[in-house]
């Protein structure tokens, strides 16, 4: 296989690992989380306040009993999906506060902006699963929010989905839920049904959030993805060789801790870590350094033979144009090709994670369509290449009108939904529209023929009596 891109050698990955194996060492991670620095403590790691130091025997022994794949179990199985090796989901974008429209106008993110891209989750053909605070809703309590978006998560969407990794409070909760929609307990108790998102404090720190929410999920076999976003100038050093890494032995500091919790608890390595703005002092995720970290992660990984996360559609644009549509491509198309497994953020992001955008998860969801078609082999087959066809029609001829044609012509070839092919007079003639304005066109659409997935009327009534009681504790 022939890839431009960087590929690491076996020395190259080597070297990665035991530059993270010596901070580990020697400079050690902060937990700031007694509960987590008591567990260190108890299976014998040096410990001194909240740092905990590593030795490299400790980080193998994890990586040991750490699966290189799991399923993530879908309340319909047949969307039920394989993390891990060659398989690879696309999940939508993850924490925006606002939402902006096609022309760069921004507002607030409400419930209602949650729930519908719920709904074009659900309706996507090539959105794998459903994810988690896709919005930050600003018109519910920050206290209990996440109540709501796991029910919305559960009842709206028949996808597997992201849990709740705010708080352990909140993640046990999550689990408490997803046991009511699974019919008890016992059915989900080494059944993982959901993946949260544990994010590192860089440099070299985790949130006590962070940690107990790990701790309570890995509890209960809930997969973790143990993540880094380094900023590169900023919170990390300044060359990718460095944040490299920095975020290797954060990742695998977090990894280690979900073993010592629970051996085989499923996990993912990952990282969105890019370059700072050198004339900003923002992150920029539309930069070249995001999708080359991309391309590093999914290496080392499979060095660690652990599955892989990373970005997905990123952008630093503020409206849904030809920036936007650069720069998340070769993002996207990174990240499938350099063999992630969960490509988060794969739908809807504008400015550098501030806003999501309903036209641009269209957009963007089209894109994963071409990459999942670019991604199907070409058959070689007799019949594929069919050499008494070709000699049938012989020089000069044409297979317009060919029986095979005829057959073929409406499954052979992606078909794109919004992307326009039309020649100059038939586009001028359907009003001269810009691919915003489709996908806008495409977003109501959508929304209008949503229809929500049966689910047993008492266990809908369960989960819902469950999130009103729980605000008011």
């Amino acid at each position: 296989m022939y890839d431009r891109m960087q590929e690491l050698s076996r020395q190259d990955m080597e070297k990665i690992h035991d530059a993270a194996m010596d901070l580990l060492r020697t400079t050690g991670v902060a937990f700031n989380d007694e509960e987590g620095l008591q567990i260190f403590k108890d299976n014998g790691f040096k410990v001194d306040g909240n740092k905990v130091f590593f030795q490299e025997s400790d980080v193998q022994k994890a990586l040991e009993t750490a699966p290189k794949r799991f399923t993530v179990h879908a309340r319909n199985p047949k969307k039920s999906v394989e993390v891990g090796e060659d398989d690879f989901v696309f999940l939508p974008g993850y924490g925006a506060p606002f939402v902006m429209d096609a022309k760069g106008n921004e507002r607030q993110a409400t419930m209602e902006d949650y729930d519908n891209f719920c709904k074009l989750i659900q309706t996507s053909p090539y959105i794998d699963m459903n994810g988690w605070m896709m919005v930050e809703p600003a018109d519910m309590p920050h206290q209990t929010v996440h109540l709501d978006l796991n029910l919305s998560n559960m009842l709206l969407c028949d996808k597997p989905f992201m849990g709740s990794p705010v708080s352990k409070k909140a993640a046990l909760e999550g689990v408490e839920m997803a046991e009511i929609l699974w019919g008890g307990k016992e059915k989900i108790m080494d059944k993982t049904v959901s993946v949260s998102l544990i994010n590192s404090l860089s440099p070299l720190q985790f949130s006590d959030e962070m940690i107990g929410s790990l701790i309570a999920l890995a509890k209960n076999n809930q997969a973790c993805v143990v993540a880094s976003l380094i900023m590169a100038g900023g919170s990390g050093p300044v060359t990718l060789g460095g944040v490299m890494a920095l975020q290797n032995a954060e990742i695998l500091a977090g990894i280690t801790l979900a073993q010592l919790v629970r051996k085989g608890a499923p996990v993912v390595y990952g990282s969105t870590s890019s370059a700072m703005d050198m004339k900003t002092g923002a992150l920029s995720i539309g930069a070249p350094e995001l999708s080359k970290n991309i391309h590093l992660v999914g290496q080392m990984a499979r060095f660690y033979n652990l599955p892989s996360r990373a970005g997905g559609g990123l952008t630093d644009a503020l409206c849904t144009d030809a920036q936007a549509g650069v720069e998340s491509a070769v993002a996207l198309t990174t990240a499938a090709r350099a063999g992630v497994n969960f490509i988060l953020h794969s739908c809807g992001i504008l400015g550098s994670y501030i806003a999501m955008s309903f036209e641009k998860f269209l957009v963007d969801e089209e894109l994963c369509g071409m990459i999942r078609n670019m991604f199907k082999p070409v058959s070689l087959t007799d019949d594929a290449i069919d050499l008494d066809m070709i000699k049938q029609v012989g020089i000069g001829g044409q297979y317009l009108t060919h029986p095979k044609t005829f057959k073929l012509c409406r499954t052979e070839f992606y078909m794109p939904s919004l992307m326009s092919r039309k020649n100059k007079d038939a586009w001028a003639k359907a009003g001269k529209q810009h691919i915003y304005q489709v996908a806008e066109d495409k977003v109501a659409q959508r929304l209008a023929a949503y229809e929500k997935p049966e689910i047993n009327p008492d266990i809908e009534k369960e989960l819902t009596d469950y999130v009103e009681k729980r605000k008011t504790k």
